[in-house]
């Protein structure tokens, strides 16, 4: 007779299937079949639209599994339930944590995609500081993003970054010139070159060991981002006359960093280290408390090794 209707699987779980009765049939196809896939894989951008480049190529099950496990790590993270340590119950006794606000912190309107795209911008941007990162010319990888000083100051215009086609906002330049520094050149009528300005606005290698260990990671409560990821924010703006020092930066997530200005979340600097205030919705005490994520704080204070 005919087959009944039977079970319903989703087409995923399907395809899964098919590929585990394969492996089985067939155990000696998968790895001569690795070498030509390995040829074949291969990462490229498309053409810029709708204010993105797509990402287009293919890679081998190998590398998904290495970026699921690191993507996996840091997006658990975020969706774990809190369960307070009895240290972070002591800080919440005293007043150092807000109940609920590491949690509250990361329920951001970011879909997993975005999330996702963060984690591996942070990937990147730590491999350009990396020390064992190759060298260009002598020089570490550097983004170089150009913009008019004129435009900047009137805030108006865009910034263009060395090739790519596409241009960037000036809320994206003045995020860049924050975590990244700046030179100034001027330049004659036949664009020339008159006179070129020291690095301004950059935390160098040193200081940002001294905020890692301070701050152990992103500074916004319940971030989980490391400190290797993170960019160094201008508490004062630079623009502002805010100086390149340790008790005026802070380390802070790309995302955090990106939405510092209209998310709520506030950062001031006290005797040397960071305070943050919640958003009203987190926090409606608006208290400001300590920010950071260094566990040693929670200690009395003693000279620690970074």
């Amino acid at each position: 007779g005919l087959p009944g209707e039977g079970f319903a699987f989703p087409a995923d779980l399907v395809r899964g299937m098919a590929g585990q009765w394969q492996a089985r049939l067939d155990p000696d196809g998968t790895a001569p079949s690795e070498p030509v896939a390995e040829a074949r894989s291969t990462v490229g951008f498309g053409l810029f639209r709708d204010g993105l480049y797509p990402l287009r190529g293919g890679v081998t099950a190998e590398l998904r599994g290495i970026m699921n496990a690191l993507f996996d790590t840091y997006l658990s993270a975020h969706a774990a339930p809190a369960f307070p340590t009895a240290e972070e119950q002591a800080r919440m006794a005293s007043g150092q944590l807000i109940p609920g606000a590491e949690a509250a912190a990361l329920s951001d309107d970011r879909d997993g995609g975005q999330k996702r795209a963060d984690i591996l911008r942070g990937v990147f941007e730590a491999a350009t500081r990396d020390a064992g990162t190759p060298s260009m010319g002598g020089a570490a990888p550097t983004v170089m993003i150009h913009v008019n000083q004129a435009d900047l100051a009137a805030d108006q215009g865009v910034g263009w970054i060395d090739g790519v086609e596409a241009p960037i906002s000036l809320v994206s330049v003045k995020q860049a010139l924050c975590a990244g520094g700046f030179q100034e050149i001027a330049f004659g009528l036949r664009n020339e070159v008159l006179a070129l300005s020291t690095e301004n606005g950059f935390f160098n290698r040193a200081q940002r060991r001294a905020l890692a260990a301070r701050d152990g990671g992103c500074t916004i409560p319940g971030c989980t981002i490391p400190a290797a990821w993170c960019e160094v924010h201008h508490v004062i703006p630079w623009y502002r006359g805010g100086k390149t020092t340790i008790d005026n930066g802070v380390l802070l997530c790309w995302y955090h960093h990106h939405t510092i200005d209209t998310s709520g979340w506030q950062i001031r600097m006290v005797r040397g280290k960071p305070e943050v205030r919640a958003p009203y919705c987190y926090d409606p005490t608006r208290t400001w408390r300590p920010g950071g994520g260094n566990r040693l704080r929670a200690r009395q204070a003693q000279p620690t090794l970074a």
